[in-house]
């Protein structure tokens, strides 16, 4: 499913004191297939944004169309939206509460999909906790708050995908996770990718994490879109990135430092197409002094 938004528009407490707009007209297509970045600065409208494609927030001015779904039409199947656009939260493991592991992850399964009997929806849930890397049978009757954190996430993310969504979006699915948890996630989030979910967007301060993962992503300032592209294109403009407040990858760093000493590396800003490439031009230069 495509998603297409034109000139979306948001305002928190409209008509009150406290009216803030969130989203300023943001204009934006994320294409079926796409492991897609969203950067931003806390309050550029980032969040506010993502919470749109599942209707979490209605639409109040613009367009917007999630694969068939126009969410601009009163009569839009909004409950079999949520059910095709998976959302995980910041921290997700904070918003566990059934009594067992089992219970959690059925919660979502059983208001999307009344169709499933009990052995149905117990088939779900176990293919959703073994997807995420956890034994059925280890975990199933375990009380969510007395797991791990690493595997607390996993829970709640099962708890998401157990509806197999075509679209699974991700608020900073790393934040709080050491190295190794970091990029098993985004292991976890690749194997998933690509087969019934088709498409997947993460929201990120975690320039590496985008850098390394993300096909295109969107830049969101004062909630507009100020930049979109690949990974790349985008942090080739670090100068402006910088400006906006953000961050840039260690990789994009370290080429700027060598092209203030005349050297010029043509990377992806990925670390092993850094590597590879700068290996290269050191070769050449061995090579030229000879």
């Amino acid at each position: 499913m495509q998603i297409v938004a034109k000139g979306l528009t948001y305002v928190y407490n409209p008509k009150s004191p406290f009216a803030g707009k969130a989203l300023s007209g943001v204009d934006l297509t994320i294409d079926e297939g796409e492991f897609f970045g969203i950067i931003g600065h806390t309050g550029s409208g980032k969040s506010t944004f993502v919470q749109h494609l599942n209707a979490l927030l209605r639409l109040t001015g613009g367009s917007l169309k999630v694969g068939e779904y126009d969410l601009a039409d009163k009569k839009c199947n909004f409950l079999e939206l949520r059910s095709k656009v998976g959302m995980v939260f910041q921290y997700p493991e904070y918003q566990l509460f059934a009594e067992t592991v089992e219970q959690d992850v059925a919660f979502g399964l059983k208001n999307f999909r009344k169709d499933l009997d009990k052995d149905g929806v117990q088939a779900a849930v176990k293919e959703a906790l073994e997807t995420v890397g956890l034994d059925w049978q280890q975990v199933k009757d375990s009380s969510p708050f007395e797991l791990s954190g690493g595997q607390k996430r996993r829970v709640a993310i099962a708890g998401v995908i157990v509806t197999k969504p075509e679209i699974l979006i991700l608020d900073e699915p790393a934040a709080g996770l050491d190295p190794l948890g970091k990029q098993e996630l985004m292991q976890l989030l690749h194997s998933i990718h690509g087969g019934w979910c088709k498409t997947i967007v993460i929201v990120s301060h975690d320039m590496d994490e985008i850098a390394e993962n993300c096909t295109r992503a969107a830049v969101f300032s004062a909630g507009k879109v100020v930049m979109c592209g690949t990974p790349a294109e985008i942090f080739s403009r670090s100068g402006e990135l910088i400006s906006l407040g953000l961050d840039i990858p260690v990789t994009a760093k370290c080429a700027n430092i060598l092209k203030r000493h005349g050297y010029v590396v043509d990377t992806d800003f990925t670390c092993d197409d850094f590597v590879k490439k700068v290996l290269a031009l050191r070769g050449k230069e061995a090579a030229h002094a000879e």
